[in-house]
């Protein structure tokens, strides 16, 4: 295939840029491909927008480092803000093109003593594999030589008094000195270089004890191997140094795995779309190019087995499409020339050709990444007070282990320093810090795979403490779409001239109401030239539309034109009927206001509206309804849901005052709504859900997306929530206690040195662990629903 080379550049345009060449970089073609445009704090210097930029963090294992890397970006002049997870990895830089380049705030997460690479390159996948495969060597070395020297030491632990010779017992101790090289000179490496870059920056992280422990407990052994007779001859310690080494490595390579598998899953999420793609050349041959390189109206090659790069519609070919991520549904679609297809949802048949609609930020898996990249970087309450406790916590430790040497001093200088050494390494607080966000993020990894995406981390503790779950009916307790049911033409214009004309206005909106006009107006269109022009639309929320109309064909004089409800519209209701009705009404400056049509429509509950609901009673929370919708519209949708509790004819603001009224008597409320014209609800709610296929994802102001349409998920993410808020309290309960009861014995001389190691890295594996039981999938759930509701309603006999 042919190769094409970037005039901007002189690269090829499908390179990646080198890792080791930050200044790359600083390529305006290359922005896009680690971040997006943004505003935060308005325009940045000469008028240009601000940018937003994801990194891989190398080099960092504690929240101490995320605070040092933090500090360091924000020291840069131009750097607006920097936020990092010690979780994940990953860092969000917001900077102003006007004042500094990535190159130099790359520059300086180099000079903190760590790594950074684009978060969502090829190159940043490769290096984590690469450590990856580092830290198995490291793991593989330290667990040859502890049984080596466990072999040499063991002899020493057994023998009685005078079986062994002076001469047998130093042989052993240098085969034990020798056999420990390998340990401190390479599976050590990053706890030293991490160490040391922690002494150069004149800061503390929690790698820092653990090498000093690792220092002291060589030099201690090394001094009793060279000079038996000496102070510290009486012992030495090479087998409690390779043991706990082999054990923290175990632990750190362990939580490493499983951190991959929960949090992870985000990142293999973020990471969907292709590095390169087929383009169509002007002479109609492909050539692969970089994906950041695509713009509308380029037309690709997508090939059986790839992910769509881009928005587009399929020109030629058809194929099954896999779209789990963005809607929810499981099952392939069929893709056929004139559908759509969307970017990061996979081709699964055969190849296709695709005109490139949206790039980039613009398309919905763009929109995705960039909540699920925001939502991984923030910081739990919990998990910021472990954060701000981190550091003085460390620096408590390295002075506790200074007195218990002191103390112990005077009896026994070696076992003085091997106290010291197990209060260093018992007392590092890994597992404190990975207490709350390992959590948090495996339950936003669980969520993410079944379609529903947390917009903020706070939700999840939010969402495990309500006691109320508020719905909106339109959209959401009902089906996505509605239809005309009928069409009753009043002021003197034909029922079809009627429909295209409201179809014409209902084109400007999203709401459910409007798409229905228009999708009836499709289906009857007879192919004659359009007839209406439709100019300074304007949309009243949650009421309807208005816009000044010129008929074309001269039938009716040009003017205002409203179409929504009867208090958009001044139209009186037929109370006669229980359909849903909207109005379109043309303002007459003699007549006043004429009714020219009204339209009725229905809608229908969703298959698992009751069965939720149902769930949701039943896990303990009240439940309400809030429509803008008529009295019996309303009343009869509450009534198939199950809904006692229901109010009608809500304006946004109503809604909002009843959502105030009821936090003001102390409830914890959910809201659950489209998106649509619930933005002022959603924003007000202690926790909010919405379902984002109607509206824009980057627009929402839920704290979950729900991108499919099953209301199931609203129970099951309840469940995940109080799930994760235990656990997150059982990981914190664990690591305070072991900490209350390993630094006494550890003081006292009761922990060794190894036994110290196991008690660290086994307390930073449980934390991982018992959050990795957050990853289960969501159908696990289910059956705890079922039996829920089951139960319920065996026992409301009884009840009544």
């Amino acid at each position: 295939m042919n190769s094409t080379v970037d005039q901007a550049t002189g690269r090829p345009a499908d390179a990646v840029p080198a890792p080791g060449a930050p200044e790359l970089l600083d390529d305006r073609q290359e922005w896009a491909a680690f971040g997006r445009p943004c505003t935060p704090n308005g325009a940045s210097a000469g008028g240009e927008s601000a940018w937003e930029s994801h990194v891989v963090i190398e080099g960092m294992h504690c929240a101490a480092c995320a605070l040092t890397i933090e500090e360091a970006l924000c020291a840069v002049p131009g750097v607006a803000q920097a936020e990092v997870s010690a979780a994940t990895q990953r860092a969000r830089v917001v900077w102003q093109p006007g004042l500094v380049l990535p190159s130099q705030w790359l520059a300086a997460v180099r000079k903190a003593g760590y790594g950074a690479l684009p978060a969502m390159d090829a190159m940043a996948r490769e290096q984590r594999k690469r450590e990856h495969r580092r830290a198995l060597w490291r793991w593989l070395v330290a667990g040859f030589c502890m049984m080596q020297v466990m072999m040499y030491a063991w002899p020493a632990y057994v023998a009685l008094p005078g079986d062994l010779t002076p001469e047998m017992e130093r042989l052993l101790r240098w085969a034990s000195w020798v056999i420990s090289l390998p340990v401190v000179l390479f599976a050590c490496g990053p706890f030293f270089s991490s160490a040391l870059r922690d002494i150069r920056q004149r800061r503390v992280s929690m790698d820092l004890p653990v090498a000093l422990g690792m220092v002291i407990t060589f030099v201690v052994s090394t001094a009793g191997t060279f000079d038996p007779t000496g102070i510290f001859g009486r012992e030495v310690f090479f087998d409690s140094l390779t043991m706990f080494v082999f054990f923290l490595l175990t632990g750190r390579w362990l939580e490493l795995r499983l951190r991959d598998r929960t949090a992870g899953a985000l990142e293999s999420v973020m990471n969907r779309l292709p590095d390169s793609v087929e383009r169509r050349a002007p002479d109609g041959t492909f050539e692969r190019v970089a994906v950041r390189r695509l713009v509308a109206g380029d037309t690709v090659r997508v090939l059986p087995g790839e992910a769509f790069p881009a928005d587009g519609c399929i020109v030629t070919g058809q194929t099954l499409a896999d779209e789990a991520l963005l809607t929810g549904e499981s099952k392939p679609v069929l893709r056929t020339p004139g559908s759509l297809v969307t970017a990061g949802s996979y081709n699964l048949q055969s190849s296709v050709e695709v005109l490139v609609q949206g790039t980039g930020p613009a398309t919905r898996f763009g929109q995705i990444v960039a909540l699920m990249e925001s939502a991984s970087l923030q910081k739990p309450r919990l998990a910021q007070v472990a954060d701000r406790v981190a550091r003085p916590f460390l620096i408590a430790v390295l002075l506790a282990a200074f007195l218990a040497a002191l103390w112990w001093w005077p009896t026994d200088p070696a076992h003085a320093l091997m106290v010291a050494v197990s209060v260093l390494i018992v007392t590092c607080p890994c597992a404190l810090s990975l207490a709350t966000p390992v959590a948090m993020l495996s339950a936003a990894g669980t969520l993410a795979r079944h379609g529903v995406l947390v917009r903020n981390l706070q939700g999840l503790e939010a969402l495990a403490e309500v006691d109320t779950v508020v719905f909106d009916k339109t959209g959401t307790l009902t089906r996505d779409g509605m239809v005309v049911s009928a069409i009753h033409a009043v002021g003197g214009v034909p029922a079809q001239d009627a429909l295209g004309l409201a179809a014409e206005l209902a084109r400007h909106s999203l709401h459910p109401v409007s798409r229905a006009v228009v999708m009836a107006a499709a289906r009857n269109a007879s192919g004659h030239a359009p007839r209406w022009q439709v100019t300074q639309v304007q949309e009243e929320v949650g009421r309807g539309l208005s816009a000044w109309v010129q008929d074309l064909q001269g039938a009716l004089p040009a003017g205002r034109v409203l179409l929504g409800s009867s208090r958009h519209t001044g139209a009186v209701l037929d109370e006669s009927t229980e359909a849903q009705q909207v109005f379109l009404v043309r303002e007459d400056g003699h007549a006043g206001r004429v009714e020219l049509a009204r339209f009725d429509l229905a809608e229908d509950l969703r298959a698992q509206a009751a069965g939720a609901v149902r769930a949701v009673t039943h896990a303990g929370l009240q439940v309400q309804l809030l429509s803008g919708d008529r009295s019996k519209s309303v009343a009869r949708v509450a009534g198939q849901a199950g809904i006692a509790d229901w109010r009608a004819d809500c304006t946004p603001q109503d809604k909002l005052e009843a959502l105030r009224a009821m936090q003001a008597r102390g409830q914890r409320v959910a809201m659950v709504g489209d998106g649509l014209n619930d933005g002022p609800v959603l924003a007000g709610a202690h926790v909010s859900f919405a379902f984002g296929k109607s509206v824009a994802l980057a627009q929402s102001k839920a704290d979950f997306v729900v991108l499919g349409e099953s209301l199931w998920l609203v129970p099951q993410a309840v469940l995940l929530a109080r799930r994760t808020l235990r656990v997150v309290r059982q990981n914190l309960w664990w690591a305070a206690g072991y900490n209350a009861l390993s630094v006494p014995l550890a003081i006292a001389g009761y922990m060794p040195a190894w036994l110290a190691g196991l008690g660290m890295a086994l307390s930073s594996l449980l934390v991982v662990l018992n959050a990795a039981r957050l990853s289960l999938p969501l159908p696990a759930l289910e059956g705890e629903l079922g039996e829920a509701v089951a139960g319920a309603s065996s026992a409301e006999p009884v009840a009544a």
